[in-house]
C-alpha cells in the first residue's frame, strides 16, 4: 500500500508537471515557436517564462539572419500586393516571395499587413496641402527602415524568412492623400480566399490600383465608392500609361491614355464619356502588378 507521504509526493509531482505543461503551452501560444524550442528555452532558464521568451526571440533573429543570408539572391517572382485605405489616405505595398504556396501563408500575409500599416503612418505624418493631393513612392529599403511596435520592419522580414524558409523582398510602396473635395478609388484583383487579410482592413491580391478623383460638387455622384472601384478596375484591366484629357481622340484598343480608352465595363463609351454625367474628374492613378519590373521608385509628389 502507498503511504500518505508517497501519495503527497505523487500529487506534488503531478501538479508540478501540470504547471510546467501550462507554462509550455502559454509560451508556445505567445511566441508561435515550436514546442521543442519552447521546452528547451524553459529548461535552460529553470521555467522562467520571461527569460525563455527573450532567448527564443534572440535565437529566432539569429537563425533568421543566417537563413536570410543563405537565401539571398534566389528569384522572388511570386508574392502579393496589399492595399490599405483610411480616410483621405490610401497606400499599396508589394512584397515578393519564391512560391505562391508561401504567399498564402498567414505569416507572409501578416508581413504585408505590417508593411501597409507602416506606409500608411508614414504618409499620414507628412504635411498635407489642403488644396491639392499628394502622391509618393517608397523603395523597399525605405520601407524596411520603418518600425512596427518598436521593431524595424527589416527585422520582421528576416524573422519571416527564417520561419518560412524562402527568400522574400520588400519591393515597393505607393501612397496617395487627397483634400476634402476629392476621393480615392481603389480596386484589388485576384484576392486570396479565406486569407488573414480578408479579416482585416488590408486587402491583398496580384493587382491593385488607386485612382485620385475630384468631385464637381457634393451632390455630383451618389455612390463614389462604387464609382471609384469601377475606375480602379479599369486601371487594372486596361493598364493606361497616363490620364490624358477629355479632348483626346481615342486610338481604340491601342490607346494608353485613360480618359480616351474604351471603358472596361462599358466599351461603347470612353472613360471620359462615362465620367461626364457623374460630375467626376480623374486626376491621377497608381497601378501595381505583382512581379512586374517597376519604373523609378524615387519618392515623387504631384
Amino acid at each position: 500500500l502507498i503511504s500518505w507521504q508517497q501519495a503527497g509526493l505523487f500529487h506534488s509531482g503531478f501538479r508540478l508537471l501540470a504547471a510546467n505543461k501550462e507554462r509550455l503551452v502559454k509560451l508556445r501560444k505567445k511566441t508561435g515557436y515550436s514546442f521543442i524550442n519552447c521546452k528547451k528555452a524553459l529548461e535552460k532558464f529553470n521555467d522562467d517564462a520571461e527569460q525563455a521568451e527573450t532567448w527564443l526571440h534572440q535565437q529566432a533573429q539569429k537563425e533568421g539572419w543566417n537563413k536570410a543570408s543563405k537565401l539571398q539572391g534566389r528569384r522572388t517572382a511570386e508574392g502579393l500586393v496589399g492595399l490599405l485605405q483610411e480616410g483621405n489616405t490610401a497606400v499599396m505595398v508589394e512584397v515578393n516571395c519564391e512560391t505562391d504556396f508561401v504567399a498564402r501563408n498567414v505569416k507572409f500575409q501578416h508581413l504585408i499587413q505590417q508593411a501597409a500599416l507602416c506606409t500608411l503612418r508614414h504618409c499620414q505624418s507628412r504635411e498635407q496641402q489642403q488644396a491639392s493631393y499628394s502622391k509618393g513612392f517608397l523603395s523597399g529599403d525605405e520601407i524596411l527602415q520603418m518600425k512596427i511596435d518598436e521593431s524595424p520592419l527589416k527585422d520582421v522580414l528576416v524573422l519571416t524568412i527564417g520561419k518560412l524558409g524562402e527568400n522574400m523582398i520588400m519591393r515597393r510602396a505607393a501612397w496617395v492623400t487627397v483634400s476634402s473635395d476629392m476621393f480615392i478609388g481603389s480596386y484589388m484583383h485576384g484576392p486570396l480566399q479565406g486569407d488573414l487579410l480578408s479579416s482585416s482592413s488590408v486587402s491583398s491580391g496580384k493587382y491593385g490600383s488607386l485612382v485620385v478623383c475630384r468631385k464637381a460638387d457634393a451632390s455630383s455622384t451618389s455612390n463614389i465608392t462604387e464609382l471609384g472601384r469601377r475606375l480602379g478596375q479599369h486601371v487594372v484591366g486596361m493598364n493606361p500609361l497616363s490620364v490624358g484629357s477629355l479632348e483626346d481622340e481615342s486610338a481604340g484598343d491601342a490607346e494608353t491614355r485613360m480618359l480616351a480608352q474604351p471603358f472596361l465595363l462599358e466599351p461603347s463609351l470612353t472613360v471620359g464619356q462615362y465620367l461626364q454625367p457623374h460630375g467626376v474628374q480623374v486626376l491621377d492613378f497608381v497601378r501595381f502588378e505583382c512581379g512586374e519590373e517597376p519604373e523609378s521608385l524615387e519618392t515623387s509628389q504631384s
